[in-house]
């Protein structure tokens, strides 16, 4: 079949069920899943509490879903959780999530270059101490080929991801079939926390959890791309996070194969240690092979999303008009140029590490934003049309507002220094947003 040419240069419908749920999954599981288990057992030291915890995390995503899923097919439009934030709170609430969301997802992609850049560079040992520039590279190549057009952007996260859960799956079997007596050291065992203590322990762990279920909604910044958003959006949306909640169970079972409970609480990188009890000398090979998959697909999908939120932001004039050009292929060239810009200057920079702390509580608060536009919409909006309503609302959609916030008060006690930072740039980006309104009222030319 001859695909039309896009004349019009505007944003392609051409993805489907495949790419839905590759963007979910590639974008969620990266090397979070790997690294996240010894400090979620560090909280909690008991097989049981450290499983549940995973599986409670899970439950919260799919509650989350169920909100984002709503608000997905409702407003099929690209640019992700700006489109909810502004439709319910206005051109400040879209600037806020906009912006901020934005931030975080460039941020994200300078840190995961340099990661993968320094797992590249210990498979090719004369590359020694060039990260940086590996890690440039890689952005850079995977900015050059989403420019040719969506199509291929799509088709390397749909590779990408199926590389990346082969792989995953091929280390869970491996755990399942080794020798779990190969452990070195049996340390002894830490003390099982109880009562508030307990409480307390589980809201911990879980602030390493939800960072590795994040991502689980991105099928959202696509709405426009997608050939049937209506019904694509929910059901690509809640077969990711389930198949994320079992790839992460079976997972953290497995390590639990290989490694005592209170081994890995002491370890920052159990996967590596896993890898190394299994396959020996390989170990180290086998794992760097695993994680430079896993962050190819987790970039690309981080880099076409950031792409389409500044994409959105343009065409509701709360950024410059050019960020809409599309060309031929269906990509917003300006957004991607800029959108890689910014990740690139962060790389060189090696600024990212602050601002991924301190932006810890922009994803809270996007978040929270997101819950609240659901219930806002439900009141002002009860007679449009919904594809999908969210399952159980209010009570699920209290649930997770309730975590959330729970999460928010956590993060600011454990972390006061980063969340008085970010608390600071929220404030400041309600001039910022009046002074924007002023420059585009003063030069209607440049929105």
């Amino acid at each position: 079949m001859t695909i039309p040419a896009n004349t019009n240069r505007s944003l392609l419908r051409v993805l489907g069920m495949a790419f839905s749920l590759a963007v979910a999954i590639g974008a969620t599981i990266g090397a979070g899943i790997l690294r996240m288990p010894g400090e979620v057992a560090a909280h909690l030291p008991s097989k049981g509490f450290f499983i549940a915890a995973w599986i409670l995390g899970g439950i919260n995503a799919l509650l989350g879903a169920t909100v984002f899923a709503e608000l997905g097919a409702m407003m099929p439009r690209s640019g992700g959780l700006y489109n909810f934030a502004r439709r319910a709170f206005g051109d400040y609430g879209g600037f806020l999530v906009g912006y901020s969301d934005w931030l975080n997802q460039t941020v994200s992609v300078s840190l995961l270059a340099l990661v993968v850049g320094e797992y590249s560079r210990g498979l090719w040992p004369g590359l020694e101490g060039e990260a940086s520039h590996l890690g440039l590279f890689i952005l850079l190549a995977i900015a050059a080929v989403q420019w040719t057009g969506i199509r291929s952007g799509s088709r390397i996260q749909e590779l990408t991801t199926l590389l990346k859960t082969a792989a995953l799956l091929g280390l869970i079997v491996s755990c399942f079939l080794s020798n779990p007596h190969r452990v070195i050291s049996q340390p002894q065992a830490a003390a099982v926390p109880s009562g508030l203590s307990l409480v307390f322990a589980f809201i911990l762990a879980m602030q390493a959890i939800l960072f590795a279920y994040d991502s689980y909604f991105y099928v959202v910044y696509y709405g426009e791309e997608l050939r049937n958003p209506g019904k694509e959006i929910p059901r690509s949306m809640f077969m990711s996070v389930c198949l994320i909640i079992f790839i992460y169970v079976l997972i953290n079972l497995a390590f639990l194969r290989v490694l005592p409970i209170q081994q890995m609480a002491k370890d920052p990188f159990v996967a590596a240690t896993v890898a190394k009890a299994i396959f020996g000398e390989r170990g180290e090979l086998i794992l760097r092979v695993t994680l430079i998959v896993s962050i190819l697909g987790t970039m690309n999908a981080t880099v076409l999303s950031s792409t389409r939120v500044l994409y959105g932001l343009g065409r509701d004039k709360l950024f410059l008009h050019q960020a809409t050009r599309v060309n031929a292929g269906g990509t917003p060239t300006v957004s991607l140029a800029l959108s890689t810009l910014a990740s690139c200057a962060f790389l060189i920079t090696g600024t990212f590490d602050e601002v991924l702390a301190a932006g810890a509580l922009f994803l809270a608060v996007n978040y929270f934003l997101s819950y609240a536009a659901l219930i806002t919409l439900r009141w002002r909006e009860p007679n449009t049309a919904r594809p999908y309503r969210a399952w159980g609302y209010p009570w699920t959609t209290a649930i997770v507002i309730i975590l959330i916030l729970v999460f928010f008060v956590g993060r600011v006690v454990s972390d006061t220094k980063h969340s008085l930072v970010t608390i600071a740039v929220l404030v400041v980006t309600a001039p910022l947003f009046y002074g924007w309104k002023r420059f585009a009222t003063v030069r209607p030319g440049l929105r």
